[in-house]
């Protein structure tokens, strides 16, 4: 499908109170199926317009469609995943890399950045953080009790960390071992991975199945929570009187398996965090061979759609970790 010049329009809304204070992002449809994110920013933008919602401190910044190539398609990505290798381009070759030399300013000009997702198996919403405080070579940070707090307050019933981990395991094990090289590592970065690389802090909120209607429920209530979080808004009447978050489930991401062949299959229609038990089938492999769980956990993102060498599930455990 030929790109036409909306495809080339990325559209950015932009509001400052005249009080200083926090610089938050929310971003939705960095994937072009998930809609979600884009319905709940469209909302705040209507409370924005009428004075529904009005901006007491900071600044916040709107983008509703950060990939408009995918959107039209109704496609996960425009010519490749925009949420992988997010970083600018001194020469862009593709529709994502000029996106990201477009983003990545944006992103650095901003300290938090909430990010709308959806899935594509069944499930529940759930917040994705980063790594706890390190100066290790994979993701250096200082702001994991500021992020962890953020994804507190979003009020999913489970929080996941361990996304970068994971995926240099995964490049290790695809690489029969090897550990992977820099240039390889930076492919699974994205726009949470990058503002944490410029000083700030995000959050990814995946907020359930592509088609589930309660979706941009979820994405809007997390733009206002965040708002009220962050003293930039108070909490819309509906929301108001929640009283303090729960205590979410919070799960490591801890293994990944790639579908290799087209006819590696699962044994059932899996739904993110189905619980499973050390040795229990997963899937089986076109040759026959079962795929097993390596322990005691859950799954995550099943994805049975998943092309021949790509994640097919991944494995997580439960973390002892502390948020807030």
């Amino acid at each position: 499908m030929p790109a036409t010049p909306a495809d080339d329009t990325l559209r950015i809304h932009g509001f400052a109170a005249l009080r200083p204070g926090p610089r938050l992002l929310v971003m939705g449809g960095v994937h072009g199926d998930e809609t979600c994110g884009t319905a709940g920013i469209e909302r705040v933008l209507g409370e924005l317009a009428d004075g529904t919602l009005a901006l007491q401190r900071g600044q916040l910044t709107l983008v509703p469609i950060a990939n408009p190539l995918a959107r039209r398609r109704l496609a996960r990505e425009g010519e490749r995943n925009l949420n992988r290798a997010f970083m600018p381009r001194t020469v862009p070759v593709d529709n994502e890399d000029r996106l990201a030399n477009l983003l990545c300013p944006l992103i650095e000009r901003h300290e938090v950045l909430l990010d709308l997702h959806s899935f594509e198996s069944r499930g529940e919403a759930f917040a994705m953080i980063g790594p706890r405080d390190n100066d290790g070579p994979l993701e250096p940070f200082a702001r994991a009790a500021e992020e962890g707090r953020l994804a507190l307050h979003l009020r999913t019933p489970t929080v996941v960390e361990g996304w970068l981990d994971i995926y240099a395991a995964g490049l290790a094990q695809r690489a029969g071992g090897a550990a992977p090289g820099a240039e390889a590592l930076g492919y699974g970065c994205g726009t949470n991975e990058y503002i944490r690389s410029r000083g700030g802090y995000g959050v990814t909120l995946e907020c359930g199945q592509h088609r589930d209607p309660v979706a941009p429920e979820v994405a809007w209530r997390a733009i206002r929570r965040t708002l009220a979080l962050l003293g930039m808004a108070p909490l819309p009447p509906e929301l108001a009187g929640e009283g303090p978050p729960p205590a979410p489930r919070l799960l490591r991401l801890a293994g990944v398996s790639d579908r290799l062949h087209q006819g590696d299959r699962f044994v059932r229609d899996w739904a993110t965090f189905d619980a499973v038990r050390a040795g229990e089938p997963v899937g089986l492999r076109h040759d026959g061979a079962v795929v097993a769980a390596p322990g005691d956990g859950f799954i995550v993102f099943p994805n049975a759609r998943a092309l021949p060498g790509s994640e097919w599930f991944y494995f997580a455990t439960r973390s002892e970790r502390v948020l807030g």
